[in-house]
């Protein structure tokens, strides 16, 4: 389990460095590929680059506000801990979570992992170069923490739903659901 410092700064940390170029569907699933950068701890000029996919599904239901979790498949033995530590520092910001009661499930899918020996800077430049030549509309480049790697990717999961909060909820009051 990480200690709430860890979480805190694994957020503080992540960057987003390439967002797709879409949103999340309102009311279909929504696939996003992603490059997880992260220097390792303690060894210099190696570089961890997690490939792989994260799908937010359809919410399928409207929940009561005492049922606002998110499902989470595919992910490690200790993401639901981070996920709610997540949503709990961002409770105490005071941010607006009302995209939880849309039952959003998210699913983690083909990670890979490779170790480049080189810098951040160098492995950055290379996959954000490599993403834009490719042009894939759903692809993410994140820059995060090693250790807590998930918390990079519920932070931009969350960053992504927070985007498209705005057109959803237009989406359901033109068919009469809020």
């Amino acid at each position: 389990m990480h200690s709430p410092d860890n979480i805190q700064y694994a957020m503080e940390t992540t960057r987003v460095l390439l967002e797709p170029d879409r949103r999340i569907d309102t009311f279909g699933d929504t696939r996003f590929e992603f490059q997880l950068l992260s220097e390792l701890m303690d060894r210099s000029g190696e570089i961890r680059v997690r490939t792989g996919e994260v799908e937010a599904m359809r919410p399928r239901i409207l929940r009561p506000e005492s049922m606002q979790e998110i499902e989470l498949e595919g992910f490690g033995d200790k993401a639901r801990e981070r996920m709610d530590a997540v949503i709990e520092k961002w409770k105490q910001e005071g941010q607006d979570l009302a995209f939880l009661r849309y039952g959003f499930r998210f699913k983690s899918g083909g990670v890979r992992e490779e170790i480049v020996h080189d810098t951040m800077e160098a492995v950055r430049d290379r996959v954000l170069e490599d993403a834009r030549r490719l042009g894939n509309p759903a692809r993410a480049v994140i820059e995060g923490v090693d250790d807590a790697w998930e918390v990079s990717i519920f932070k931009f999961a969350f960053e992504m739903i927070r985007q498209s909060w705005p057109i959803n909820r237009f989406d359901f009051h033109r068919r009469g659901l809020l």
